[in-house]
């Protein structure tokens, strides 16, 4: 059957679900339940015009499984899309072509912790949350986690190179990742890297397959890299005038203070104000402008205390309003309960935000927040805008108006996002930093990447998927 806008792909029928019961067990393959299958339809975009329902969902155990089913799909010519805990923000795990969902809730298991080579060798669907939680008594961490650590799988932030708001610092998911096991779509597995802090035997494959949204192989095992876990931290919540003033101080942090925060959290005044309103916060905000939260990390608690005291210095000589310090555990939560309840808070007026994240030099965020009010202006939209200032990696948030009916939703928000992303470019940025480009931006690509950039990535995609069963529908217009 011939489906519009992909290749011709072939149904599931009822033999290839025996095929797949006699592979997984009759109680890991799920069909012809529209109920039980309906999740497996979307991830946390709320646009239903990205849904798309599988005909089939698997829950293998191994890589064994899974080799056996991409044999069976590639035989068949059958889709397949990898899908880890659903939190994604691309559409990157919806089967747009329907055919298989391969879910990874069954392959949960943290096989090996090295305290003596500081690495952990785990399967795709441990949560994130989780790999930290069992460091603990080890006194190590996995420091490349992303903000939605508590319900995303690691095999997700693999897949999309997850990254959060200690990016600045400790760098994003790809950083850590020293081995792979990988499933072709072909069937073959293969094992990349190991327990090695250096590796240069071939190509990097590692890191291809880092980032490729599951478009490539599909990833069974991990190994990562961990640290030691810092032993105190503390945050500073600074309120400016101007966005101008915050962004300003980020390069005196490094520069004058010689400091690397953990974090710098940028906040715009539409979020913050929102985002305290619906904390019922008592701070006083009211005449900010803009936020910054700032944490930082460290061995000591005086060497935390005399990092935080030089920050706070040289906000207050840039021209901050007002410095809080936040140095225990009840205060670390409050400030950061600003930034993390920011998108829950304007659920309160309308549960359809385009959750984004484009990607800018951190001294052109003044003037991306300029052309932001003017697209703001034009569409009557409100587009809250916060992120990780020290990376330039900005979650500009169009909100649907509650006026507007879903169908106007619809129609308007492909434009506003063309302007928004060419607005992030003509800066010399990027449509996404860390969600990944998936089904919801790959209209968008070319605003980036040149038409022999895409072509050249084709060519990969052709090596690893000759069929185009993997994925499809995702990266590429």
């Amino acid at each position: 059957m011939n489906r519009t806008g992909g290749p011709p792909y072939n149904k599931v029928t009822d033999e290839i679900i025996e095929e797949l019961t006699t592979i997984c067990g009759k109680y890991s393959v799920i069909s012809k339940d529209e109920e039980k299958l309906e999740p497996y339809s979307h991830d946390e975009v709320a646009e239903h015009t990205y849904f798309a329902m599988p005909e089939v969902v698997v829950k293998p155990s191994s890589a064994e499984e899974i080799s056996k089913i991409m044999i069976l799909a590639d035989r068949e010519h059958i889709p397949v899309t990898p899908r880890g805990a659903g939190s994604g923000l691309s559409g990157g795990a919806i089967p747009v072509f329907g055919g298989i969902v391969i879910s990874f809730e069954k392959m949960n298991r943290i096989l090996d912790i090295d305290p003596g080579n500081l690495m952990i060798t785990v399967e795709p669907g441990v949560i994130t949350n989780s790999i930290n939680d069992a460091l603990k008594k080890e006194g190590l961490w996995f420091a490349g986690y992303p903000m939605s650590l508590e319900s995303c799988y690691i095999g997700g932030n693999v897949a999309e190179n997850a990254g959060g708001g200690k990016a600045i610092k400790y760098g994003v998911t790809s950083r850590y990742i020293t081995g792979l096991q990988v499933v072709l779509p072909t069937g073959e597995i293969i094992e990349l890297g190991g327990k090695l802090r250096k590796n240069v035997t071939g190509y990097d494959l590692i890191h291809l397959l880092t980032g490729s949204e599951g478009t490539l192989g599909i990833i069974t095992r991990i190994t990562l890299s961990l640290m030691p876990l810092p032993g105190f931290k503390a945050a500073l919540l600074v309120l400016f005038t101007t966005t101008e003033d915050a962004i300003n101080v980020v390069p005196r942090l490094l520069s004058v203070g010689k400091i690397i925060p953990t974090s710098i959290e940028f906040m715009d005044a539409l979020s913050f104000k929102t985002s305290c309103s619906y904390l019922n916060e008592t701070i006083d905000y009211k005449e900010a402008g803009a936020m910054l939260l700032i944490e930082i990390d460290g061995k000591t608690e005086e060497e935390v205390s005399r990092d935080y005291e030089t920050i706070g210095d040289i906000c207050e000589e840039s021209g901050a309003l007002t410095v809080y310090i936040a140095d225990n555990r009840t205060t670390l939560d409050r400030v950061w309960n600003i930034r993390k309840n920011i998108a829950e808070a304007f659920k309160i007026t309308s549960s359809h935000q385009s959750l984004e994240d484009i990607v800018v030099p951190t001294a052109s965020i003044p003037a991306f927040m300029k052309k932001l009010e003017k697209i703001s202006s034009d569409y009557s939209v409100q587009i809250p805008c916060y992120g990780h200032a020290g990376d330039g990696n900005l979650h500009a948030t169009p909100i649907k108006p509650e006026a507007w009916d879903i169908s106007t939703w619809d129609k308007i928000l492909p434009s506003l996002l063309g302007e928004l992303y060419q607005s992030a470019a003509e800066l010399g940025g990027t449509i996404s930093g860390e969600h990944g480009i998936g089904s919801k931006r790959n209209a968008y690509i070319g605003i980036n990447l040149s038409g022999d950039t895409i072509e050249l990535m084709k060519r990969l995609k052709y090596a690893f998927d000759p069929h185009g069963i993997l994925n499809p529908g995702k990266i590429f217009p």
